[in-house]
């Protein structure tokens, strides 16, 4: 019974630690460059899990401030397309639009619009995948729009 207790144990910590992701400036993967850890819900400034460092907080639909899911802490609401400015879903509180690739400034799928492209490793500035326009790189999944927000 005990040996199982510290399989499931190390399992646990196993899965855990493979749920993070790290958020790295330019085209980097070195842990001197890590901007930002996200656990899939949490935001935390460098490579750090600790409660007193989370940024925002994530769920699905709404970015908090910090560590909260108080209603009045929302600072952005994402319906999947659009993101919007505090707990609003108003086409005039619209501030970008994604569509999977591209993130557009404002209520805009205009190629000239487009801010960000993100190819699921890196996000690059503008409509460009060149390694030189490389902004971020990540080593796991994290939502693209809240690239905005970093």
């Amino acid at each position: 019974m005990r040996r199982l207790l510290l399989i499931v144990g190390f399992l646990t910590l196993f899965v855990s630690a493979m749920g993070q992701s790290k958020i790295y400036k330019g085209n980097s993967t070195y842990s001197g460059n890590i901007l930002y850890t996200w656990d899939g819900k949490n935001l935390f400034t460098g490579n750090s899990t600790y409660s007193g460092n989370i940024l925002y907080t994530w769920d699905g639909k709404h970015l908090y401030k910090g560590n909260s899911t108080y209603s009045g802490n929302i600072l952005y609401t994402f319906d999947g397309k659009h993101l919007y400015k505090g707990n609003s879903t108003y086409s005039g509180n619209i501030l970008y639009t994604f569509d999977g690739k591209h993130i557009y400034k404002g209520n805009s799928t205009y190629s000239g619009n487009i801010l960000y492209t993100f190819d699921g490793k890196h996000l690059y500035k503008g409509n460009s995948t060149y390694s030189g326009n490389i902004i971020n790189t990540i080593d796991g999944s994290f939502p693209p729009i809240l690239f905005v927000v970093i």
